[in-house]
């Protein structure tokens, strides 16, 4: 008996060696010093130094996993990023293995793999210690929990592994709760076509609650202790509340941010994904009523698919008419887009006719995978390297300590900028790693630093202040903090001696002890 191609063992052993050269690879390329860490990445590992229930802008999780990892590795690059490495290493995993074992297509579940390591936005992910890594592990393993609920499979089991799973991810990042939604959307579904399995409402309810007490109760009371600013935060970012709330539709961000989205996950993979999503959809719309059999089971796998992807996807494509919309908000739609694409690229590696085009598309995905782990070091002009940004943090700290040692009395001065992304870094890559501080200057937004307590323990000492960019003036609120303030040192930093990004740092003498709290509630 001839064994079909998506049986083959053989897509599980070359699963497992792609995931573990990719891991290599990431491994080499943190461990090298390929690139500084974003400045995000030093403000979650400053956290670290802070433990809390909750944060400003974010949930507790991403403190907590570096501060892990850093017990581990210490507090350097390496200790930073390695969740994100681990992160992406297990989501692949579950992706193959939800594929393989539970939808029994490992030749699906192989391409998944290969999707998650040549789409830049996963490629990132699987570096940059963000939020979006184990949000996106939480939101596939509560994807595959959902899909054998709605089967009725495994008893309690996958409603119980489903809370955890909702439940950690609301401790990554506020978006799961969208996966609630969604859950009860694929419910009315199964409900809708004739497919509910027994005791399903009353096992997902409690499930959902138990995920939403577990992801929120932590950050419900820190809230409440900081006058909800992290709630604000959100829905000031979302365009609820403040300035963006006022325009319902405009037309300028929508270019930038589709072509963002057409980036991130590739054209063709993004094609594959809606080009799928319209498959499952008129194939969801046909299904008679108590279908049943391998149709039935081929139609619920990409319905749940086809919600997770679609409208989460498309929630943002539209809102970005009325707000700023960040790329990365429509991450987690990437997990079922991933599968879906995978589902349509194996029909098409088993269609001889295409092979040209399937040989094509894998060379450039391949080439993209090479290109993004050697950009740092490719003659790419610093106009359009993206990376440039995350270089040069390491001769600015030098630089600061230098001028620091160079003051009456080093052990009574501190560091401060005047936005946060600064503050960490220089907390990071000032040799010692002391903790530093955030100046309030109008029109910029809270952030976690405006709740720590500011610098004035160091009453009578001196301070050094560093700003993004060439400038000639200092911020006008920082001179009556201090009895003086030197003239601007513009410097240019350096990576591996190339020029990087440049600064302008201040000394400022004889701090008088005063220092702005944020006022405007601008969140």
């Amino acid at each position: 008996m001839t064994r079909r191609s998506d049986d083959s063992p053989r897509y599980g052993l070359w699963a497992a060696l792609l995931i573990l050269a990719g891991t290599l690879g990431r491994v080499w390329f943190v461990a090298s010093g390929q690139l500084n860490l974003v400045q995000d990445e030093a403000q979650y590992w400053d956290w670290t130094r802070h433990l809390q229930l909750t944060y400003y802008s974010k949930g507790p999780l991403i403190a907590w996993i570096i501060g892990f990892w850093t017990s581990l590795f210490g507090n350097t690059e390496l200790g930073v990023r390695f969740g994100s490495i681990a992160g992406a290493a297990l989501a692949q995993g579950v992706l193959y293995l939800g594929a393989a074992r539970l939808w029994k297509r490992p030749d699906v579940g192989f391409w998944a793999v290969v999707l998650m390591n040549t789409m830049p936005l996963f490629l990132a992910l699987g570096v940059l210690m963000t939020t979006d890594n184990p949000f996106v592990l939480c939101w596939a393993m509560g994807l595959f929990c959902l899909w054998a609920a709605g089967e009725g499979r495994g008893g309690p089991w996958p409603y119980a592994i489903l809370t955890l799973a909702l439940g950690v991810g609301i401790l990554a990042k506020y978006t799961m709760l969208g996966f609630l939604g969604l859950a009860v959307l694929y419910g009315l579904i199964l409900e809708w076509k004739g497919w509910r399995p027994e005791r399903f409402w009353r096992r997902l309810v409690p499930a959902l609650a138990g995920a939403l007490v577990l992801g929120f109760l932590p950050t419900f009371i820190w809230n409440v202790g900081n006058d909800f600013v992290g709630y604000k935060h959100v829905l000031y970012l979302i365009g609820v509340e403040g300035k963006e709330s006022g325009q319902l539709l405009r037309l300028d961000r929508f270019p930038e941010y589709f072509g963002s989205q057409v980036g991130l996950a590739t054209p063709w993979w993004l094609w594959f994904m809606l080009a799928a999503s319209w498959s499952a959809a008129k194939r969801l719309w046909a299904a008679p009523r108590g279908l049943a059999g391998d149709d039935a089971a081929a139609t619920r796998r990409s319905s749940l698919l086809l919600i997770f992807f679609l409208p989460v996807w498309g929630f943002f494509l539209l809102w970005s008419f009325h707000a700023k919309v960040l790329p990365n908000w429509t991450t987690v739609s990437y997990v079922a887009g991933a599968l879906l694409a995978a589902w349509c690229f194996a029909d098409l590696v088993r269609d001889p006719a295409r092979r040209v085009a399937r040989n094509t598309l894998l060379a450039c995905s391949a080439l993209i995978f090479v290109v993004l782990h050697l950009a740092p070091v490719l003659p790419i002009p610093d106009s359009v390297n993206m990376t440039n940004r995350l270089k040069g943090w390491e001769s600015v700290g030098q630089k600061v300590d230098e001028l620091r040692r160079g003051l009456p009395d080093p052990d009574k001065s501190f560091i401060f900028s005047d936005v946060y992304d600064v503050t960490a870094a220089l907390a990071f890559y000032v040799p010692g790693q002391p903790r530093t501080y955030c100046a309030w200057i109008d029109g910029r937004r809270m952030n976690q630093y405006d709740l720590w307590p500011g610098p004035q323990a160091y009453k009578g000492g001196d301070a050094i202040l560093v700003i993004k960019g060439t400038s000639d003036s200092i911020p006008r609120k920082i001179i009556p903090l201090f009895e003086s303030v030197s003239d601007p040192i513009h410097f240019q930093s350096e990576f591996r001696g190339k020029p990087a990004r440049r600064f302008t740092l201040y000394v400022c003498k004889g701090y008088k002890g005063d220092w702005y709290t944020q006022q405007t509630g601008f969140f």
